[in-house]
C-alpha cells in the first residue's frame, strides 16, 4: 500500500480537512487547521506531500519523524498543525486497513467513555447563566466560559468586579456540583492574574485556563503553585519540547494540547504519557470539527490520565456548520449522562461525508480572530 494523493478541503465554518488516499482505495481523513491561518496550513501540507506520495503509509513513526526532522526549521503552530492533520489521516488508513479502531494500535483503551463539557456565552462573557442552564438541562455535567474581556496590565476593580459577577451568576444557575471551567485566554497579564485568582476561589471551579499566556508560565509559577485553583493550559503549545519545561515548573495541573496543532495522535500521546509521569491530568483541547474530536477520543481511549474533553457542539464559532453535519452517521457522538462514548469504528471511527465536504468547500471561509482594542487604542489580546 503506498499513498497516492493528499487533497484539503477548506469548509465552513472555520475548519480545514484532509483527505489522503492510497493506491488500493483505502482513504484516510485528518483535519489540519490552525484557526485563521486555514490557508497556511493547507499550504504546509502540499509541502509536505513531498515526503509522502509513493511512501507506505503504515510507517507512521518514520513518516513523522521525517516531516518534522527534515526541515532546518521545525516546529511552531503552521508546520505542527499541518503535520497533524497527516498524522491523524494515517492512523485513520491504518485503521481501516487492519479493520480496527485506532485505539487498539496503541495498546487498547483504559475507558469506553469519557466526560466532556460545553462552551457557554460567546467571546465576550455575557448572558452565560442562562446558557449554562441549558446545557446542564441537556444532560451535561460541566461547562467553559471565558472569564474576562480586554483587560489592561493593570485595570480597574470595575471589570474585576464584573468577571466575579458572570462566574456567580453561573454557580448560582447551575449549582455547587456542575464543573465550571474559566478560560482566561491569553488575556490577562500577570499582574491582573494574581488578583483575579485570588477573587475566584469561593466559586468552587474545576479550573482555570490560561491564566497567562505559556510564554509567561515561568515568571508566574509561584503565584499558580500557591492557587488552590486547578491550572490548565496548553492549546498553543505544539510539541513535546514544548510541554517539558511547563511539566518540569510544577505550576500545571491539567494540560491541553490540541491534536490539531500539535502532531497528530502521534505526537499527543506522547505528551500526554509525559505529563502522567508528573502527575498531571490531560484535557485535550478542541473547539473544532468531527475529525479533531474523534482523534481526541482516540487518543482519551487510552490515556490513563485523560479525565474531560472539550468538545464544539454548539460552540459560537459555529454559525453556518456545526459538530455533526459532516457525518454520515452523527449518532457517533451522542452524548449521556455527561459523557460521550469512544467511538468503536475502524480508524478515527467516524465516517466522513464526502459528497458533502466537497459541496460546503466550493464555499469555504475566511474566518479570522477578532482585532479588539483598549479604550486607549493600543492592541488588546482576543
Amino acid at each position: 500500500m503506498k499513498i497516492k494523493s493528499l487533497t484539503t478541503y477548506t469548509v465552513p465554518p472555520r475548519w480545514l480537512f484532509l483527505r489522503i488516499e492510497t493506491d488500493d482505495g483505502v482513504v484516510g481523513w485528518g483535519e489540519p487547521v490552525l484557526e485563521g491561518r486555514a490557508a497556511s496550513v493547507a499550504a504546509a501540507v502540499e509541502e509536505l506531500s513531498d515526503y509522502l506520495i509513493g511512501q507506505d503509509p503504515n510507517q507512521i513513526e518514520d513518516l513523522w519523524t521525517v516531516m518534522y526532522r527534515s526541515g532546518f526549521y521545525r516546529g511552531g503552530g503552521i508546520h505542527m498543525s499541518a503535520l497533524a492533520g497527516i498524522d491523524q489521516a494515517l492512523w485513520d488508513i491504518k485503521g481501516k486497513a487492519l479493520g480496527v479502531p485506532a485505539y487498539e494500535l496503541l495498546g487498547g483503551r483504559v475507558r469506553d467513555r469519557i466526560k466532556i463539557y460545553s462552551w457557554i456565552g460567546g467571546d465576550r462573557p455575557s448572558e452565560t447563566a442562562k446558557a449554562a442552564r441549558e446545557v446542564v438541562d441537556r444532560g451535561f455535567t460541566a461547562v467553559k466560559m471565558n472569564g474576562t474581556e480586554e483587560l489592561q496590565y493593570l485595570d480597574s476593580w470595575e471589570k474585576v468586579d464584573q468577571s466575579l459577577a458572570n462566574v456567580a451568576a453561573v454557580r448560582d444557575a447551575v449549582g455547587p456540583n456542575i464543573g465550571i471551567g474559566v478560560d482566561f485566554h491569553g488575556r490577562v497579564h500577570k499582574p491582573m492574574a494574581k488578583v483575579l485568582l485570588r477573587e475566584l476561589e469561593p466559586f468552587r471551579l474545576m479550573f482555570v485556563e490560561e491564566p497567562v499566556l505559556s510564554e509567561h508560565v515561568d515568571g508566574f509559577v509561584d503565584v499558580l503553585r500557591q492557587s488552590p485553583i486547578p491550572i490548565a493550559l496548553g492549546e498553543r503549545l505544539y510539541s513535546r519540547w514544548d510541554f517539558k519545561s511547563v511539566l518540569a515548573s510544577g505550576a500545571v495541573d491539567i494540560i491541553q494540547p490540541d491534536p490539531s496543532h500539535c502532531g497528530g495522535l502521534t505526537e499527543s500521546r506522547k505528551i500526554a504519557n509525559m505529563a502522567e509521569a508528573y502527575d498531571v491530568a490531560l484535557a485535550l483541547h478542541c473547539p473544532l470539527g468531527p475529525i479533531a474530536l474523534a482523534t481526541c477520543l482516540q487518543i482519551d481511549a487510552g490515556c490513563y490520565n485523560a479525565t474531560i474533553q472539550e468538545q464544539s457542539l454548539g460552540i459560537h464559532y459555529n454559525t453556518s456548520n456545526d459538530l455533526l453535519d459532516y457525518l454520515v452517521d452523527p449518532s457517533v457522538f451522542t452524548y449521556a449522562d455527561g459523557q460521550v462514548r469512544i467511538p468503536t469504528g475502524p480508524g478515527l471511527g467516524i465516517e466522513v461525508n464526502e459528497e458533502y465536504v466537497v459541496e460546503r468547500a466550493a464555499e469555504g471561509h475566511r474566518w479570522r480572530n477578532p482585532v479588539w482594542r483598549h479604550q486607549d487604542g493600543s492592541f488588546a489580546e482576543w
